[in-house]
């Protein structure tokens, strides 16, 4: 238990209990809980919490309670947000509140929401380094950051979210063009003081986080109405196919789950006047959002650093990899590509990045079994919590993984134009070269492209004091030829003149 915290968000929507266990300073989540109170629909126009809202939220606290029994009050932190800063019987509620949960439970100011939404966020980012403007769409209110490098520098929290909208704006599920219309214009009026000083500090990428963003997300990809993340065209196409429908009931939309809907209008609604008021173009999502952040807080300790390096050293650790092995493989498939490819050579350019996390991971299969341990090695790349990767992300360290020994035909399905098949190229040719795991450092050799493969050529002698390696190439080529792409393998004599 000792490695374990946990969070709780009392949100205006959703209750949502996070567990996550620390590993070398980060934390990865474990175990999640997720119950749909809608406080905030409860919430009456004098600002009461009704009985039944409470009851809903006591409920949900108990049963958070029994996940969290065994925790030291050390290791749990529990806030509530915008419907309990407004409600004026909180305090009544508080009391039966954490009695159900038997941990404290904090009131948290709308710019201190803001605040951990933002380190939550930004321990999941690529690259927290960029600017990053960040939106939060709650059931009662709705965040705005910008932040960088895990600082945040303009924090921002306005009175609307999706479940008020909701009730306010779309009542019993009704949707036609005016009600959609005074809902957007109330979310820009709330917007419009603060928008020129969020423009005017500007930003690199916009990122959404929490229910109403990860929701429309995935409708608009599983509607083919955005390739990737939420867009201006996808917003506007989606908005005529709720008009057509008309109302709630109609709605048959891909990726829309029924916990979302009675919330969806709402918060699409606020969305919209988003993109308008900031005047955005595309928006991606992030996983991280309030809970996260809270984790990390409590925790105390934050990463200065790119959140990916972190994850993959804490994996070498963790699988028990051969760091020498691992680095003589990473060092060499690098230098091969920095031949292929001269601008890889700069060790920020994200070629050089993937090559090197993925030879940095490439035996943590090892841990599972020896035989066929590429594989066990692609599966945990894959499908494990890797704070700072994104799915896309993992699922391309999983290819090169795969693909670093054995059958090439394994993955025969990337594109043939594909980056890809440049560092499976280093990749296997330096496990090949330093199969013998002898710390024999840069091979003398010198990769380059011929035609639609590639060609090796050795330094006078190198293959004839190495029988093993000069065999494992010979294999190697007959991998290649069966994809279609040849592989050269030659020796310079001592006769060669070197250009």
């Amino acid at each position: 238990m000792q490695d374990l915290i946990a969070a709780i968000d009392l949100g205006s929507n959703s209750f949502r209990l996070q567990v996550g266990r620390i590993v070398n300073d980060q934390i990865y989540p474990l175990d999640g809980l997720k119950e749909a109170v809608r406080l905030a629909a409860g919430l009456s126009p004098d600002k009461m919490l009704d009985l039944a809202s409470q009851q809903r939220g006591v409920g949900a606290l108990q049963r958070f309670h029994e996940r969290l029994r065994d925790f030291p009050p050390t290791r749990v932190r529990a806030v509530a947000t915008n419907t309990l800063r407004v409600a004026k019987n909180a305090p009544e509620f508080l009391i039966r509140a954490e009695a159900a949960l038997g941990f404290p439970i904090e009131i948290i100011a709308g710019r201190e929401e803001a605040r951990l939404i933002y380190v939550g966020v930004a321990h999941t980012l690529p690259d927290p380094h960029r600017q990053q403007l960040v939106v939060d769409i709650g059931g009662g209110s709705t965040e705005f950051i910008i932040g960088k490098s895990f600082e945040s520098q303009l924090l921002e929290s306005r009175y609307m979210g999706c479940v008020g909208y909701s009730l306010r704006y779309f009542p019993e599920g009704r949707i036609d063009k005016r009600a959609f219309k005074e809902a957007e214009l109330a979310a820009r009026r709330e917007l419009q003081t603060i928008s020129a000083a969020y423009r005017e500090a500007g930003w690199e990428e916009a990122v959404g986080s929490s229910g109403t963003a990860k929701a429309i997300v995935e409708i608009l990809e599983q509607n083919g109405l955005s390739a990737s993340g939420i867009t201006r065209e996808g917003l506007e196409k989606l908005k005529a196919l709720l008009l057509r429908a008309g109302s709630l009931d109609n709605i048959d939309l891909a990726g829309l789950k029924g916990d979302r809907l009675p919330v969806i209008l709402g918060g699409f609604a606020i969305m919209s006047a988003i993109f308008k008021e900031f005047e955005l173009e595309h928006m991606v999502f992030s996983e991280g959002a309030l809970r996260l952040g809270v984790l990390y807080d409590l925790l105390g300790r934050y990463h200065h650093h790119d959140l990916r390096d972190a994850t993959v050293s804490a994996f070498v650790r963790r699988y028990g990899v051969d760091l020498r092995q691992a680095q003589q493989v990473a060092d060499t498939a690098c230098h091969l590509l920095a031949q292929l490819e001269p601008e890889t050579a700069d060790p920020e350019h994200d070629d050089h990045r993937f090559l090197r996390w993925a030879a940095m991971l490439h035996e943590i299969g090892i841990s599972v079994a020896h035989s066929s341990y590429h594989k066990h090695s692609a599966y945990i790349v894959g499908n494990a919590d890797m704070p700072g990767f994104s799915r896309m992300d993992q699922a391309r360290l999983a290819r090169l993984v795969l693909a670093h020994r054995g059958k090439l035909e394994r993955v025969a399905s990337i594109d043939p134009g594909s980056v890809d098949w440049l560092l499976i190229a280093c990749m296997r040719l330096a496990v090949v070269i330093h199969r013998a795991r002898d710390a024999r450092g840069l091979p003398p050799v010198t990769l380059r492209r011929e035609g639609r493969g590639f060609s090796l050529t050795a330094a006078p002698g190198w293959l004839q004091k190495l029988p093993l390696t000069a065999a494992a190439l010979d294999e190697e080529q007959r991998q290649w030829q069966g994809l279609g792409r040849a592989l050269y393998i030659r020796a310079l004599s001592l006769r060669t003149p070197v250009a």
